[in-house]
Parts: C-alpha cells; sequence; structure tokens
C-alpha cells in the first residue's frame, strides 16, 4: 500500500474509534449526537474506501526476475548495413524504452538478431511462434509462469517471465522477453507492432535490392 494511502487509512480508523469511544462515554443520547455519529461514520467509511481506491489505482510493479545471461549483440553476418542498422536501432530502443530484457529476430529461419541478456543456445520456432507468424497476430505471455509451452523460448533466454511475439507475415518474428511478469504495457505491444512492420519492410526491401544487384 502507497504511504499517503496508508495514512489516509490510519486517520479514518482513529477517527472510527474516536467515534465510538465518544458514543460510549455520551450520558445522553441526543438526536444531535445521532446525527454526529452516522456522520463521523460515513466519514471513516468513505476514507477507508479511498485508502482502498488508491491503493488499486497505484498497485505494487512486479519485481524484476533474476535472469542468467549475458549482455550482448549478434548480427547475422549477411546482412548489409542497412538492415544491420534497422536492427541495431530497432533492438536499442526497445532494451531503453520498454522493459525488455532480450530481443530476438527471426527471419526466413534465420536468426539474424539476439540482443540484450543472450544465450548461446540455438534457437527453433515452436507452436507458439509459428501460430503468431500463421495468423499474423501479436502473442502476448503476460506470465510465462501459466503457459505449458513456453519452453520453445528457452533457446533465446531460460525462465523469462514475460513474452512478447510479434510477426513479421509469415516471414519472420521479432520475439522480446521482458524482466518481470506482466510488464508490457499496451503501448509497448503497439510500439513493437510498428518497428516490426518497418523491419519487415527493410529486410524485404533490401534483400531484392541486393539480389537485383547481384543478377546484374
Amino acid at each position: 500500500m502507497p504511504a499517503p494511502a496508508r495514512v489516509v487509512l490510519i486517520c479514518a480508523l482513529l477517527l472510527l474509534g474516536l467515534t465510538v469511544t465518544n458514543a460510549g462515554l455520551a450520558g445522553t443520547v441526543t438526536p444531535d449526537l445521532q446525527r454526529a455519529e452516522v456522520l463521523a461514520g460515513m466519514a471513516s467509511v468513505g476514507l477507508m474506501l479511498v485508502a482502498i481506491l488508491w491503493t488499486r489505482a497505484n498497485p505494487k510493479s512486479a519485481e524484476k526476475v533474476s535472469l542468467k545471461g549475458e549482455q550482448g549483440l549478434v548480427l547475422f553476418e549477411q546482412l548489409n548495413d542497412v538492415q544491420k542498422q534497422e536492427l541495431a536501432w530497432g533492438s536499442h530502443m526497445l532494451l531503453t524504452a520498454t522493459p525488455a530484457a532480450s530481443v530476438l529476430v527471426l527471419w526466413r529461419q534465420q536468426v539474424v538478431l539476439r540482443r540484450g541478456l543472450i544465450s548461446q543456445d540455438p534457437f527453433q520456432p515452436g507452436a507458439i511462434t509459428k501460430r503468431a507468424m500463421d495468423r499474423e497476430q501479436t502473442i502476448s505471455l503476460v506470465n510465462t509462469t501459466l503457459f505449458p509451452g513456453r519452453a520453445e523460448f528457452d533457446g533465446m533466454l531460460q525462465s523469462l517471465p514475460a513474452i512478447l511475439v510479434c510477426p513479421m507475415g509469415q516471414q519472420g518474428v521479432v520475439i522480446v522477453g521482458g524482466w518481470s511478469p506482466r510488464c508490457f504495457s499496451r503501448s509497448d505491444e503497439r510500439w513493437l507492432e510498428g518497428w516490426a512492420q518497418r523491419l519487415r519492410t527493410t529486410l524485404e526491401t533490401e534483400d531484392v535490392s541486393h539480389r537485383s544487384w547481384d543478377s546484374a
């Protein structure tokens, strides 16, 4: 409970206690006293309600999970400079502007980026990743302990508490792992979806340009 809400609750309990004490010590119960006691009791209950609503409006954020991995940046060597710059820029923004701890980009069955906390284990797309690409819809695992299929992301980083899987059509996917359960907001998802569309365009356009240049 936040400190201001705790102070309000203490004041409410104190007022309620004084109201009961005053009623008990009164020698004669008059209509004026009864009205005063009712008003004081309503005020006490109102303050308690304020404290409860204050606590719900400011919930305690989940603590970061201690994740095992090494900070690093791994880019697929066969990418051109434009693709590498886009991957570097977007992943940096995700790691600094959102609660992301690890970022992985899969494009045409090839891991082209690992950044943040990374592992050396190979990553193979599983049922959840394939479903996101097939349906072309973002899948949010707000608390991976509730999902039995979370093991498919151990190749990215083990024990990630929250995961966003954002497809780039049916050819690739951006996977972002968070530091704590329920750490990603709706705005984080929208930002990720926007960057995934931009990244897809960069990867497709630059691939076509590169092939055209080679064939010439």
